[in-house]
């Protein structure tokens, strides 16, 4: 068998120069402080991707692109034209896999996808695939030479090597941002990314498992409806038809939120900084109106509201400059919440309300100290209207985007519960912890997704088909939650939600997804459809440890360490899944949070039922376990359902009596 080349390296001869296609966005100046050695490191770093006959020419070039985006991009070793994921069979490999994962890595580099495709931004203002285009280069070079004994490690980005393993192995690992504990900060990691060693991978940007803004709309309906049950008193099997939902952004994730809202029935105002994200959204269906006017927002959502009709209107502006028109207007908001990238808070992910979208970007490259004050000032004043707005009677949710975090970072310690420090927790809810949490991921359910790498809608038509089938004999009884999941994947097609690769995104929990993926597998052996490549967000169950977001609802003091998501990690690698992803930061920001991933090619083989049976299972109960030993009720009777029906067993607490704690404390106090 033919092995890859002991020296595997770009090829020695220049790309042409590059050109950059209009009308396509561009990521803001990456601003950070480098003294000269920095600079000359991050050249260094830079031209290890390239024979040295070429480095006296690239040299100054990289040191151009340092100097003015803040990073070195490599931007004449990107391919030429548009990128996307095209069919598997097109793809040169040597495995399954190696063509799989090329067609996933594409498809997050999508014009139509990613945020900032000339930066290899997908979502997140700063989510990456890779930190420069040397990298891409390199790593479809080893995918297309990967063989079914070998993995290949990537570090942030680069491609370490291909390593022999096995054949039930892996075949891609890859870590991003992991950052030893004392250097595990914003600032910290700012520079390690600018000299070339850290990747900000997001969760599914660096995991290679990004759909489109479909992979966050089932999860963003889910919010709204469950939230319309818990907080408005809707039935289960009502909508949300007659109520206003207020929110802000309509970038990567943030631009499901549209889509969410008229599939819930709601009328939905996204308010949205910069013109070209609502131009992406209006043009794909996600958006419905559009408009730079407050009141005339207002007015077209009560008219939706009058008639009973879902209807999603981007606001052309600022979050605040729409939420003040309200409170000045007396106008009521059922639900509120906030998709601004606040986990990049001072790198463009807010925008100050004295600034528009262009003013922004100018100040970030020229002025950031200034920038940061506005940004501040501007957070201080929206937390001031969401304030006013819940006292009349508004829910409002923070949506796991760091946004209560950066509003004490900005100065309001009101936002606590304590009234003087984070440790505690805010006085409003994070969607998990009030909603996804106690009614999804503590039974086990989240955003499984799969990709039909065929790229035939056809495939995708009777995938659809077979989850619903599998759904409706799931259980004697089903939860309202499959129920939800039934119509959900019933309609899907008709709520047009593909862009990029044919793919879906259903919330399932583990009998589910081990049972749908089953079928899958059995249709790919009969050749129904073409090979799958199942993932799903790291925003799951298990797979991500953050104290702000996906663990908001651990109330046992855990909800601040990262084993979980480790453990998952590790043991996905050791049950053979195809690619395993770990990363620091994800939604929420560097050091805080540790979150991680995975992708299954489905090829139809009996090896890979073996490792839907131990991996899937495992990937959803490592993370319900965890959540049971915290207390956590559902979580308890799903882990005590595990014990009788499986051959696992999960450790079940004892809870104390809560008045017993009482008791024993008045004691103590007393003494």
């Amino acid at each position: 068998m033919m092995r890859i080349p002991m020296a595997f390296a770009l090829d020695a001869q220049l790309p042409p120069d590059p050109i950059f296609e209009p009308g396509i966005r561009r990521a803001p100046k990456r601003a950070v402080q480098l003294d000269e050695a920095d600079i000359a490191l991050a050249l260094r770093n830079a031209l290890r991707y390239v024979h040295p006959s070429l480095h006296k020419q690239l040299a100054p070039e990289f040191l151009n692109e340092l100097m003015n985006h803040g990073r070195i991009y490599g931007y004449r070793f990107r391919p030429r034209g548009r990128l996307s994921g095209r069919p598997m069979h097109e793809y040169r490999g040597r495995c399954e896999a190696g063509k799989a994962l090329q067609v996933m890595i594409d498809n997050n580099l999508d014009f139509a996808i990613a945020l900032y495709p000339y930066e290899l931004v997908t979502y997140g203002e700063t989510g990456q695939v890779f930190q420069n285009w040397m990298q891409y280069r390199l790593t479809k070079r080893y995918l297309e030479e990967l063989e079914e004994d070998q993995t290949l490690v990537l570090h942030s980005g680069h491609p370490l090597g291909i390593f022999p393993s096995s054949k039930t192995a892996p075949r891609v690992i890859t870590t991003n941002g992991l950052m030893v504990g004392m250097f595990d900060n914003p600032e910290t990691f700012a520079r390690a990314a600018a000299i070339g060693v850290a990747n900000y991978g997001q969760m599914t940007a660096g995991g290679w498992m990004y759909i489109g803004p479909q992979g966050i709309v089932h999860g963003t309906y889910n919010t709204l409806v469950i939230a319309g049950r818990l907080k408005l008193g809707i039935p289960v099997d009502g909508d949300l038809r007659g109520r206003l939902f207020v929110s802000s952004g309509l970038g990567g994730m943030s631009g499901a939120q549209g889509k969410a809202v008229e599939i819930a029935g709601a009328a939905g105002i996204i308010a949205e900084v910069d013109a070209s994200r609502i131009e992406t959204r209006r043009s794909q269906g996600w958006v419905s109106k559009v408009t730079s006017k407050p009141a005339e927002a207002f007015q077209w959502a009560a008219e939706a509201m009058a008639a009973k009709k879902g209807v999603a209107i981007a606001y052309h502006g600022n979050i605040v400059t729409l939420l003040a028109h309200a409170v000045e207007n007396q106008i009521r908001i059922d639900l509120l919440s906030d998709q601004t990238s606040c986990h990049a808070v001072y790198e463009g992910g807010y925008c100050p309300v004295q600034l528009d979208f262009a003013e922004r970007t100018e100040m970030l490259g020229k002025d950031k100290t200034r920038f940061r004050q506005l940004v501040d000032a501007t957070l201080q004043q929206h937390f001031e209207l969401i304030h006013k707005l819940v006292a009349r009677g508004t829910y409002f949710f923070d949506y796991g985007n760091a946004f209560m975090k950066s509003v004490y970072d900005a100065g309001v310690k009101g936002i606590c519960k304590n009234g003087q420090n984070e440790k505690e927790g805010f006085i409003w809810p994070s969607y998990v912890e009030d909603i996804l949490g106690p009614e999804l991921f503590d039974y086990g359910y989240g955003p499984f997704r799969w990709v039909c790498l065929s790229g035939d809608p056809a495939d995708l038509d009777r995938t659809d088909a077979a989850a619903a089938e599998t759904i409706r004999g799931l259980r004697p009884e089903l939860r309202y939650q499959d129920l939800d999941n039934l119509r959900w994947v019933q309609e899907a097609k008709s709520y047009q939600l593909v862009v990029g690769t044919q793919a879906r995104i259903l919330y399932q929990d583990a009998e589910g997804r081990r049972r749908i993926a089953r079928r899958f597998n059995a249709m790919v052996r009969a050749k129904e459809v073409g090979p799958i490549m199942l993932g799903r967000d790291h925003h799951d169950t298990g797979g991500t440890d953050s104290p702000y977001r996906e663990t908001s609802n651990i109330k046992d003091g855990s909800n601040i360490m990262a084993d979980m998501a480790t453990h998952i990690f590790a043991g996905n690698a050791a049950r053979g899944m195809t690619l395993c992803a770990l990363h620091n930061g994800g939604g929420v920001g560097i050091g805080k949070s540790i979150n991680g991933g995975f992708g299954l090619l489905l090829d139809g083989s009996e090896d890979v039922d073996r490792i839907i049976d131990s991996a899937l299972p495992w990937d959803v109960m490592g993370g319900v376990a965890r959540r049971a030993w915290a207390g956590n009720a559902h979580s308890i009777e799903t882990s005590a359902l595990y014990n009788e029906k499986s051959h696992g067993c999960i450790t079940l607490p004892h809870l104390a009596d809560p008045e017993l704690l009482r008791s024993v404390m008045a004691g103590y106090r007393a003494t």
